[in-house]
């Protein structure tokens, strides 16, 4: 791999999410066309539970490693987006209204009892990628984030068009993400963009985001092979 101008990999890391997102997934096509039934929407929010949960974990990880206070400071703000500053706020607990409002019990959702068995080794294997790999590649693997507003837009719009059990307040968890998701990615790609100086950490940038579009794309895959094809697996929720 040769030297890439700044411009060139952004273009790069653009050119993965347009191919790798999971925006193209069939399973959130189905969820954005109303071709799900409740059942399979609440499977859906069950097992995306545990991503956001463990996000504000995954984010502490790299905190502690990050050098220098204003790293620090731009990073822990992530956490608090997520974790909230006082009891029931923030994203994760927005997304347990998400799944009160589709009828799911708090208690089972949070003790993810009934997770397909990929959606814990998928995000387990993302917490573990940043906390071991080099600062430069957990950043990266956020870039993720770059192409959240489009898939944001499609998921609100989409079901509350198509499905007469989700309202705007169950969908509220995503009205702040269309704001704090590009600023968060704003950030990490002019990190990236400046400390990505030598083939061998482009290749690690461009490897990091591959990895990230793959465990979100896998998370859909066990979706669907589980609650559209109906294999599902012992001890996973069973609607």
């Amino acid at each position: 791999m040769t030297l890439l101008t700044p411009d060139q990999l952004e273009a790069r890391l653009r050119e993965i999410g347009a191919e790798r997102y999971h925006n193209r997934h069939p399973f959130h096509r189905k969820l954005h066309d109303g071709k799900l039934n409740k059942a399979q929407v609440q499977a859906w929010a069950l097992n995306r539970y545990y991503y956001q949960a463990k996000i504000p974990a995954k984010d502490a990880t790299l905190l502690a490693r990050l050098p220098t206070a204003e790293l620090r400071r731009e990073w822990r703000r992530r956490i608090e987006d997520h974790d909230g500053t006082e009891p029931g706020t923030g994203g994760v607990a927005r997304w347990l209204k998400l799944t009160d409002g589709l009828g799911l019990n708090r208690e089972y959702v949070e003790s993810t009892d009934g997770l397909l068995p990929t959606t814990r080794f998928a995000v387990e294997a993302y917490v573990e990628f940043v906390r071991d790999r080099s600062i430069l590649a957990a950043i990266a693997s956020s870039l993720t984030e770059l192409f959240s507003p489009t898939i944001i837009s499609e998921r609100v719009s989409g079901m509350l068009r198509h499905y007469d059990f989700v309202s705007e307040e169950t969908m509220a968890y995503f009205t702040p993400r269309l704001t704090q998701a590009p600023r968060d990615s704003d950030f990490a790609l002019a990190y990236v963009r400046e400390h990505a100086r030598t083939p061998e950490q482009q290749k690690e940038v461009l490897g990091a985001l591959e990895f990230k579009c793959s465990v979100l794309w896998s998370m859909l895959d066990a979706l669907d092979y589980a609650y559209v094809e109906g294999h599902i697996p012992p001890g996973a929720f069973i609607p």
